[in-house]
């Protein structure tokens, strides 16, 4: 299985495109997990639990588009060996312990997209990137939870730009 992010320039928005997540296709029922013999999948994307035991759970993807939400804020690929060593694991570097969800914005959000966010909404993001990335898959929300909170952020980034 493979997790990729892509821009789709055929979309007359830009919207970037997913694919691929995988697992959650032939995985588990909500609450089981599943034990698989053969580990596949893109380095820097994998659930860690996947990757120590084999086990995947149906959380073991939004694992993965947490690592997505954070290259989205920070501009910068999963995994990349020509970053400086503790920095080249985009989740090991993002999460460090006893560091403030403002100051590690601060520090690591995409230069790129200075002026084109609310502060207040990608702190949400980065709030629930956090969430999908808790090494206990059971305490990661489900993949309604990501879509509904997102939509929350949108509507009301939409509307506080609209007033």
């Amino acid at each position: 299985m493979e997790t990729t992010t892509t821009a789709d320039i055929s979309q007359i928005s830009y919207t970037a495109k997913i694919s691929d997540f995988g697992f959650a296709k032939w995985g588990p029922a909500p609450g089981n997990s599943f034990v698989t013999g053969h580990v596949v999948g893109t380095m820097g994307y994998t659930a860690p639990e996947y990757l120590a035991a084999g086990k995947l759970y149906v959380n073991s993807d939004v694992y993965s588009f947490g690592v997505v939400l954070l290259e989205m804020l920070t501009g910068l690929k999963a995994i990349d060996t020509k970053r400086p060593y503790g920095q080249d694991n985009l989740v090991q570097w993002w999460v460090k312990p006893y560091t403030s969800q403002k100051a590690k914005l601060r520090r690591m959000m995409d230069y790129r997209l200075e002026g084109k966010y609310s502060p207040k909404e990608a702190l949400e993001i980065a709030l629930l990137a956090d969430r999908c990335l808790n090494w206990d898959p059971k305490l990661r929300p489900s993949t309604k939870e990501v879509a509904e909170t997102l939509e929350k952020i949108e509507t009301r980034y939409r509307t506080d730009n609209e007033q």
